[in-house]
């Protein structure tokens, strides 16, 4: 989210897999966003863009939606768009919302631009836009593959550190949690009384969903797989107090002091999945997505896991924000299953909104069960063995 020039593969983005792929959504045009950017007070509208310098300067390379930085003559500016059924804008006002809190809070997170008459989202036919500022700092991993782990162990135990200011400044702000959608996370499933009910009842309310879960045999897949782990994780769950997350904690969101393996984070960004959860609940989130190599599972079977960067995260998370006896007991009875509402949000997102049938069988097979199974094989078991055990001093 910070620097220009366009990446090693413009044009292509980031797959399930470790392939670029041609990307879901065409990406922003210096017209098009010139027109946006007007909205915004920013620039003159399509027919000054030339004259004012609109220009997308860098693709995210991004999957799920098209993002860049555009310069706009006066200045450079982060501009996201996204289907409105991926995204709406009351959805947009919420992420926006927390986001605007964690920032008054003194956390250092992009200002989200306002449009004349207040509103964060403009709408444009069949999308909608979000501006923010650019993030301070070097954007060290923006080219980074999902489940990139931390390139030092100081970038990981500066992130927990991060990601426990996060939580202390999230503590002020009550909003509801999203309920679920496209692309969303949440703890919804696993804190539910009756785990497959609730999902039985996210899928009638979300027809594409519904479609693909009639396929599969997901009550015998979810029982076998996702209950005898829900029922250790919900009685620990249920005696935290809820508390809003960032949802999607991994390297690629932070901007950093430097690219020296001792950075300090600079930046928090992408707010996507924020959604009121559990502090251990996004703790969990943020060991899933860069501690294990889950991307050559797919290919050899085998997911390596980083100790050192667990262990480094968890002592800058515990230097500012120590956690309890209880939440150090949930976190990792949570952790295998913490990716279970994406995971379900995916599959519907790439069999209803892309009609990707061969990767919305990926996202159901290989990160919905798979990664679930992989913590009850012995690398998985080792990993929550170790973290049932105090973290290191050092």
């Amino acid at each position: 989210m910070t620097g220009s020039g366009p990446g090693p593969a413009a044009g292509l983005a980031h797959g399930m897999g470790k392939e670029l792929v041609e990307p879901d959504w065409v990406p922003l045009t210096g017209d098009e966003v010139g027109e946006v950017l007007a909205r915004y007070g920013l620039g003159a509208g399509r027919a000054a863009a030339p004259r004012t310098g609109t220009v997308v300067a860098w693709s995210s390379p991004r999957p799920m939606s098209a993002a860049g930085l555009v310069r706009h003559g006066t200045g450079t500016v982060f501009v996201k768009r996204h289907h409105v059924r991926v995204r709406s804008a009351a959805q947009l006002a919420a992420e926006h919302a927390f986001a605007t809190h964690l920032r008054a809070s003194g956390l250092p997170v992009p200002a989200v631009r306002r449009t004349a008459t207040g509103r964060t989202v403009v709408r444009e036919g069949d999308f909608v836009y979000e501006v923010h500022e650019v993030a301070p700092g070097v954007d060290v991993y923006r080219d980074a593959m999902s489940w990139t782990p931390y390139l030092s162990t100081g970038h990981a135990r500066a992130a927990g550190a991060a990601l426990a200011r996060l939580h202390r400044a999230a503590a002020g702000f009550t909003r509801a949690a999203r309920p679920p959608a496209v692309l969303t996370s949440s703890c919804r499933v696993i804190t539910a009384a009756d785990p497959l009910a609730e999902v039985d009842a996210i899928a009638r309310r979300r027809p594409g969903l519904a479609r693909y879960l009639a396929g599969r045999d997901w009550r015998r897949d979810l029982a076998r797989d996702h209950l005898p782990a829900i029922r250790r994780a919900a009685p620990l769950l249920a005696g935290l107090e809820p508390l809003w997350g960032h949802g999607d904690w991994h390297p690629s969101n932070l901007t950093w002091s430097s690219a020296a393996p001792d950075a300090e984070v600079a930046a928090v960004f992408d707010f996507g999945l924020a959604n009121r959860t559990f502090a251990v609940h996004d703790l969990a989130v943020a060991l899933e997505r860069s501690v294990i190599a889950w991307l050559d599972l797919a290919e050899s079977g085998v997911a390596e896991v980083d100790l050192g960067a667990a262990d480094a995260l968890l002592r800058g998370y515990q230097a500012v924000r120590p956690l309890s006896p209880a939440e150090a007991r949930a976190l990792p009875e949570v952790l295998p299953v913490v990716h279970l509402e994406y995971a379900l949000s995916e599959v519907e997102y790439f069999a209803d909104v892309v009609a990707s049938p061969g990767l919305a069988d990926l996202a159901y097979d290989t990160y919905l069960i798979g990664h679930t199974r992989w913590f009850g094989a012995p690398d998985g078991a080792a990993l929550l063995d170790h973290l049932h055990r105090p973290v290191p001093a050092r």
